[in-house]
């Protein structure tokens, strides 16, 4: 079973990393996030589950406004082929989360770790971060360390690298 957001609150708390979350009516697109969010303080991001042409898999975390061009951010990765998202199916059995509330946190549910996850670098230079905490109904506030610390912690380093244009 994927952990649920009670189950990533507590696993933050026992690694020692403060957060905080709002609880929002469900938003599936940044421009809803941006109506529904109000003044929280932070980076806003956006994530994208995508795999290359041999498979492998990439979370790729971004800011909110961040322009992504898919048809060469293979070549910025070294991955094979070009990139295409991954299937609705995949991104469950992979991250355990539904389409519309990817996030970081959901590297907690890959434990065989097949998804690489890649943070943009420009999106990396907010001290504090937000995502949902598996669930497109709350956004949890993180600083950046402790986004590091997580990931580390649940064996997916990330590889930190620009991204945007």
């Amino acid at each position: 079973m994927p952990a649920s957001p009670d189950e990533i609150f507590a696993y933050l708390d026992s690694l020692g990393i403060a957060h905080k979350t709002v609880a929002h009516p469900p938003v599936f697109t940044v421009e809803e996030a941006r109506m529904l969010r109000g003044k929280l303080a932070g980076g806003h991001t956006k994530n994208l589950f995508l795999r290359d042409k041999k498979g492998t898999l990439f979370l790729v975390v971004a800011a909110e406004d961040a322009t992504i061009e898919l048809k060469s951010l293979h070549r910025l990765l070294g991955a094979t082929g070009r990139f295409s998202f991954g299937a609705a199916e995949l991104l469950r059995e992979t991250l355990g989360v539904e389409p519309g509330s990817v996030t970081p946190f959901a590297a907690i549910n890959d434990k065989a770790g097949r998804v690489n996850v890649v943070l943009d670098a420009a999106m990396m230079a907010n001290e504090i971060l937000n995502f949902h905490p598996l669930t497109n109904t709350r956004t949890t506030t993180i600083s950046r360390s402790g986004l590091l610390t997580f990931l580390e912690a649940t064996g997916h380093p990330p590889r930190i690298a620009p991204v945007a244009a």
